[in-house]
């Protein structure tokens, strides 16, 4: 198993500008689509949760680019989790282009991006919303992820 949750996309036109590069504001577009399907995907209660008093605040999010991006290209976003408090958690993305040669068999992998993000759980209604303890769910999820 990777140590690391992976969410694969494909680049579209519209997450381009008329250069053909990729729009920097996708790349955290893409951060957040990770982790919601690590949340479907691994965490399920945590999406009854949230449905429930539950908040992910999303408090920081950054990204440094390495190389550039166009559509077609082939991503593997790929989350670890890099700090866990009793209140919040930080992940890191890592942004991978993956080339296959011969469309099938070997591919070549590109680091094209880096990110990271800081989420604090909250609960309550939004009017008065306090700090939470990260669910149990979550962590027990996130363990093979950890850095």
């Amino acid at each position: 198993m990777a140590d690391y949750f992976e969410y694969l996309h494909t680049v579209g036109f519209e997450e381009t500008n008329l250069v053909g590069n990729v729009y920097y504001v996708n790349y955290l577009r893409w951060q957040g689509r990770c982790r919601e399907m690590f949340l479907k995907q691994r965490a399920p209660e945590v999406l009854a949760e949230l449905q429930d008093d539950l908040k992910l605040f999303t408090l920081k999010v950054d990204c440094e680019f390495f190389a550039e991006i166009t559509a077609f290209d082939e991503l593997s976003i790929r989350m670890r989790l890099v700090d866990l408090t009793q209140t919040q958690l930080e992940f890191r993305f890592d942004y991978v282009r993956i080339d296959r040669a011969d469309g099938e068999g070997s591919a070549t992998e590109t680091l094209v991006a880096r990110g990271r993000q800081r989420v604090a759980c909250m609960r309550g209604p939004n009017t008065r919303t306090a700090p939470a303890m990260v669910p149990e769910s979550l962590v027990k999820a996130l363990e093979p992820y950890a850095l």
